[in-house]
This record gives structure tokens, sequence and C-alpha cells, in this order.
């Protein structure tokens, strides 16, 4: 078990140096998507965006992450390096939403953590 468990550290942390990405930083979060271009994903239900957003953010539910990666790829302008920023009501969502997306290739993904968290 022991065993399994240092595996799988192993295997894991080159993948967050990789990325470098810090989560629950949301000043840092805005830097990205201001300065940097990065994309900015609302991943909360339909009923949660229609309710008002941030300016600028693409919405997709975090449960469709993994059917329409594509639609995350043509906004990235086909290059799963460009950073992308993820958020939702509090954090959760936009954690396994992060998860997804990394398993899906795309490198630089950070959780900002909820809407009310954005920077004034």
């Amino acid at each position: 078990m022991k065993l399994m468990i240092c595996l799988f550290v192993v295997l894991l942390t080159p993948l967050g140096i990789a990325q470098g990405l810090e989560d629950y930083n949301p000043k840092m979060a805005k830097k990205m998507v201001t300065e940097q271009g990065a994309l900015l994903l609302d991943v909360r239900s339909d009923r949660e965006y229609k309710s008002g957003s941030l300016p600028g953010a693409k919405h997709l539910p975090h449960h469709d992450i993994r059917h329409r990666a594509d639609q995350i790829l043509k906004w990235q302008g086909g290059d799963k390096s460009k950073p992308i920023v993820v958020f939702c009501a509090v954090g959760g969502r936009a954690n396994r939403a992060k998860a997804e997306l990394v398993r899906l290739g795309f490198s630089q993904v950070t959780n900002m953590g909820g809407l009310k968290d954005w920077p004034k």
C-alpha cells in the first residue's frame, strides 16, 4: 500500500511542477486573464451562468467538459498549452473541471475558486 501511494505521488508531482500554476489565487488568475489572455471559463450550471458571470468568461458546465473539449480547444485557437482559469461558485466544481482539463492534455490550468473571489 505504501509503495502504491509513493508511486502515485511520484507520478503526479511532475505534472504539478510542469503546470507551475497556483490554485485559489484570484489576483494571479486575474493577471493571467488580463495580461496573458488566459481563457476565463465559468463551469457553473446554465442557471447560475444566466444569473451573471464575469465579463469575457466563456461558459461550459463542469460535467460537459469531457464531451465538449473540442469547444475549449476552439476557444484556445487549437493550442492546449494556452492558460485557462476556471471558476465556479466556490471552487469545488472548478477543481473537478481542472482535473478533467489536465487529463485531456491542457497544460496550464488553474482553479481561481469562486465567482465571488474575483478581485475588484
